[in-house]
């Protein structure tokens, strides 16, 4: 027996209030609903209504109204014995709790949507749906890998229950992956994700089936064809897989508005227009958690690299890849120190402690990361010792990937962190901070002395045997020096700052005639 099957009051009322959601009608919805709760004395019904109005606020990005709409659902279905209400409302709690920054309580219902939903004995339409909500809040959490198996579940269970498996196509979950990808650098990456998804609307189209999609879906789709052309592949004009025609669809959803706006961005883009897009990103309003914080910033890099403001461009595209190393980095901490805290699960303990050992040290290279490059400033700087941080970036390691391929360029990357690390004095400290950008902590060290070590490491990789590894393309590095000038409460304003100086010295450094 299903959900709905329980409730004997306004079923149908119900049920067409479902449909205008899935139709991306939801202020609708949201009417019918408030009309259903004031009229009906029925706990099911209730309870449904309070859940379902729950996702149309979430739809409307209705922030302010989250808190009440959440706890109003809470108590309704607190005593039900039927684990999908408390499976869907965990889901869209989760998905509240992200809009409001609350990392942590946002994995905790997570956890709890997950198990409730898996708990349920006869799934149903409702089911299905409760797990494509728990997918998009995996994805908007960057849980790519979940949100692609949750939304996997919600397609078998709809197709068990008569949905047509379009109706969870859900390209917002691989929009999201592509563009956190292009966020970390790897451009190659995100296009080859983006075409992925263009190719499946074109099936879609082919099929006749593009009048099934949801028009959220439809959206998505459009961002994605957009974000594609603004990376130089081809802008597709005058059919129906246009993204200016997609991206009018999308209802009153709240994300799908943001879409738009970045949407039109990513147009002048392609259009060859750039500074009308810079124009716009000055006046858009979008929340930062539709396509991440670093969206916004990683568009205007590609706006200002093709207007040819490339050292202004290589700024933003630094700020785009740190917002989202951020955001990474609050995953990571509210992973180890949330989770493995509030629930008391020896299985997500043993999970917790490997992640702590991953979250510190870069894969490829075998150098501490980012995160643990930070801890070891904050420790050095409370011994009360003057420090500075070098930023060194690889000269020459774009033409490396275009002419040898990713796989020779991770060999770079791997040969550039041992010829460091060789010519390190005893105390100091290597760190790939992302990319092709390393960073350097020289502890009781002043900028002549530190400039001595700049030369070392240029001297080193000058003198590497780089045409035998990548023949044709020399590699040269190019590093900038600044002096952390604070401790305590004020150093990571005071992190913040000294890579910004060490960033435009490396980037003056770049400019300088080389020496022959």
């Amino acid at each position: 027996m299903g959900w709905l099957d329980q409730v004997s009051d306004q079923v149908d009322t119900l049920t067409r209030a479902r449909g205008l959601q899935e139709s991306s009608r939801s202020a609708e919805a949201y009417r019918i609903l408030s009309e259903v709760l004031a009229t009906t004395d029925d706990r099911y019904a209730r309870a449904d209504a309070l859940v379902q109005r729950l996702s149309a606020v979430v739809n409307l990005g209705r922030t302010a109204e989250y808190t009440r709409a959440i706890e109003e659902a809470t108590t309704a279905v607190r005593d039900l014995a039927e684990p999908y209400p408390h499976g869907h409302l965990h889901a869209l709690a989760a998905l509240a709790a992200h809009h409001q920054g609350a990392l942590d309580r946002c994995v905790m219902h997570l956890v709890r949507a997950a198990r409730a939903l898996g708990a349920v004995s006869d799934p149903d339409r409702d089911t299905a749906w409760g797990w494509h909500d728990l997918a998009m809040a995996y994805s908007y959490l960057s849980f790519h890998g979940y949100a692609l198996g949750a939304i996997e579940r919600a397609r078998q269970l709809g197709l068990a229950a008569g949905i047509p498996a379009e109706t969870f196509a859900a390209p917002g979950i691989r929009l999201r992956n592509a563009v956190a990808l292009d966020h970390t650098g790897d451009s190659d990456g995100c296009l080859r994700v983006l075409r992925d998804i263009g190719s499946d609307l074109r099936q879609f189209l082919q099929a006749g089936q593009a009048g099934r999609l949801r028009p959220s879906s439809l959206a998505a789709y459009g961002y994605a064809a957009a974000r594609q052309a603004a990376l130089g592949d081809r802008l597709e004009v005058g059919t129906d897989a246009a993204p200016a025609r997609l991206l009018g669809h999308g209802g009153d959803s709240a994300r799908a508005r943001d879409m738009r706006q970045l949407g039109g961005v990513c147009l002048a883009i392609a259009a060859d227009r750039p500074i009308e897009a810079v124009s716009r990103l000055d006046t858009v309003q979008v929340s930062t958690e539709t396509l991440g914080a670093a969206e916004p910033d990683r568009l205007r890099s590609i706006a200002l690299g093709r207007a040819g403001e490339h050292v202004a461009a290589h700024r933003v595209d630094r700020r785009a890849f740190r917002l989202a190393a951020q955001r990474n980095d609050r995953l990571r901490d509210v992973y180890i120190d949330g989770i493995a805290a509030r629930i008391d699960h020896e299985e997500m303990r043993r999970e917790a402690a490997r992640f702590e050992g991953e979250a510190l040290t870069d894969p490829l290279t075998g150098l501490p990361n980012r995160r643990r490059l930070e801890r070891h400033i904050a420790a050095v700087m409370a011994q009360g010792e003057r420090v500075v941080i070098g930023v060194c970036d690889l000269d020459g390691f774009k033409a490396v990937n275009t002419y040898h391929g990713h796989h020779s360029g991770d060999l770079v990357l791997q040969r550039i962190a041992g010829v460091v690390n060789r010519v390190m004095r005893r105390d100091d400290f290597v760190a790939r901070y992302g990319g092709d950008e390393f960073v350097v902590v020289l502890p009781g060290t002043d900028m002549a002395e530190a400039q001595e070590v700049a030369r070392r490491i240029k001297s080193a990789v000058r003198t590497e045997d780089w045409e035998s590894l990548v023949p044709g393309t020399p590699v040269g590095v190019s590093i900038g020096f600044a002096e952390v000038a604070a401790t305590g409460t004020d150093l990571p304003d005071a992190l913040s700052v000294a890579f910004e100086t060490a960033d435009r010295e490396m980037l003056r450094a770049k400019t300088r005639p080389r020496a022959s």
